[in-house]
């Protein structure tokens, strides 16, 4: 993944990401941590309906803070939207910003729920992040914010428990 992305010589087709602050029509630089990432929302069309939004991320990385050696992770995250959405460019650069970051399985997880919800302030919000094996042993991390909405069906995450994922 290059550091800069191409920029486009094209002006945005959407005018409001320009002018509203968006990340999302133009090139942007990538975040080098999770602190500068900008996490962006969008007005929900929908939101006088319940529904689940999902978002994979099967390749997530991050840095063990003691050996500084790569971690991997297949993260997934529902949420029942409120008033906003997530908008997934922005998504992709702040998950892309742990790249470089130092912290146990545990803080990443969570502190990616915790900054996404209190960023669109859903109805609900669940992550999962299903580590591969460090020193042998994996290491599952789940989170959620209150109860799920009275009546919604959410699918499985559909991450086997650690036999040599892929």
């Amino acid at each position: 993944m290059s550091k800069k992305p191409r920029k486009s010589s094209k002006k945005s087709s959407n005018p409001a990401s320009n002018s509203t602050g968006l990340q999302l029509g133009r090139a942007v630089e990538w975040p080098t941590s999770p602190d500068e990432a900008k996490l962006d929302r969008v007005p929900n069309p929908q939101k006088d309906t319940n529904y689940v939004v999902r978002f994979t991320a099967p390749e997530f990385t991050s840095l063990c803070p003691v050996t500084g050696q790569p971690d991997f992770a297949h993260l997934m995250i529902d949420y029942v939207p409120g008033q906003w959405l997530l908008e997934s460019k922005s998504l992709k650069l702040y998950v892309a910003s742990f790249r470089n970051h130092g912290a146990f399985h545990e803080d990443c997880t969570v502190a990616i729920g915790k900054r996404i919800a209190a960023e669109i302030k859903p109805k609900w919000l669940r992550i999962g992040g299903y580590w591969y094996p460090r020193g042998g042993i994996p290491i599952d991390v789940f989170w959620q914010t209150g109860k799920l909405p009275k009546g919604m069906w959410i699918p499985d995450q559909g991450v086997a428990p650690y036999r040599g994922r892929g």
